[in-house]
């Protein structure tokens, strides 16, 4: 938005009510400059037709350069909607975000596999869509000030203009999986470590430091780790405070998932391996070996109080 001199602004969708009006402060304290609300009592559940309606609607009255959301469930599901009403391009999952010297979004994403990274733009409609991966980006000063401009539509549909209806709620099952992506310490293994019984060590040194353990691709794909542990571009995207990659290469699907971290510590027998393009510390030997030393020192080291707060 500085780029392109114009306003930033946040929208707002969901029912009357203290939550809709707490998650535009919140808009306003990360930067918005103005943001857009409908508030109606069909969209207290997401439900794609309603929410699709109303953000069309809006694009249509105001006419964005851009639109962007975030490449959640959620997000995913509406912007795919969005985007097909509009008859405008998406860039989906993007790592990078740019504008270049003509004013055009240049979307980045990996492809092939998360072999390469390609920029896409969308040259000739409007407006310009993407989704962006959480996590990928970090997150600006929250700063509390004032509401700014604020602006209210109505949803152009009623309840029985919409086919699905919301009948109930199941439990979430995956309540209880890995949160790395909000994780401020992680360790994981790669196929350097060589057997399954190896992620061990991983795990180990996680538990030592208060840390969230995971892995990379094959290793999942292998059956070593559930897939809520996978770290990379077809995985979790993390950016926590300290990443610790034991016998992992760094190929590039596993590179966008992780470069945001504050500090990279590599470990691999390869010197060449391409984890140590991008890592900040750059260990060259045995993992299997190294990891039961490193262990034991933080061990003797740190006390559960450290723990707690190196990993907060």
């Amino acid at each position: 938005a500085d780029k392109l001199e114009v306003q930033l602004a946040g929208v707002v969708l969901g029912p009357p009510g203290e939550m809709v009006e707490d998650a535009v402060a919140e808009a306003f304290a990360y930067g918005a400059d103005l943001v857009y609300i409908v508030d109606a009592p069909p969209l207290a559940d997401y439900r794609n037709e309603p929410f699709a309606k109303a953000l069309t609607d809006l694009v249509n009255t105001h006419k964005p350069e851009i639109l962007l959301l975030g490449a959640t469930t959620l997000g995913r599901d509406l912007a795919g909607s969005v985007a097909t009403t509009l008859q405008t391009g998406l860039t989906a999952d993007c790592t990078e975000l740019d504008v270049d010297s003509d004013g055009s979004l240049a979307a980045t994403r990996p492809t092939f596999g998360g072999s390469l990274l390609c920029t896409i733009y969308t040259l000739n409609y409007r407006p310009q869509m993407a989704t962006v991966r959480p996590r990928v980006m970090p997150m600006p000063q929250r700063v509390d000030k004032p509401v700014g401009r604020v602006m209210r539509h109505k949803l152009s549909l009623v309840e029985d203009d919409i086919v699905t209806k919301v009948l109930g709620f199941l439990p979430d099952n995956q309540s209880a999986m890995a949160n790395l992506a909000y994780a401020d310490v992680v360790v994981a293994g790669g196929l350097g470590l060589g057997a399954a019984e190896n992620l061990q060590l991983v795990k180990n040194l996680a538990r030592a430091i208060g840390a969230e353990h995971g892995c990379s691709r094959p290793l999942v794909q292998k059956g070593w780790m559930p897939a809520d542990r996978q770290i990379g571009q077809t995985g979790k995207t993390i950016r926590p405070k300290l990443y610790i990659a034991a016998g992992i290469s760094g190929a590039i699907q596993h590179r966008v998932g992780v470069e945001g971290a504050d500090l990279i510590v590599a470990i691999n027998t390869d010197p060449n391996a391409p984890i140590f393009e991008f890592a900040h510390l750059g260990i060259v030997t045995d993992a299997i070996r190294f990891l039961p030393a490193l262990t034991e020192a933080f061990t003797r080291r740190l006390s559960p109080h450290s723990r707690d707060k190196l990993a907060s």
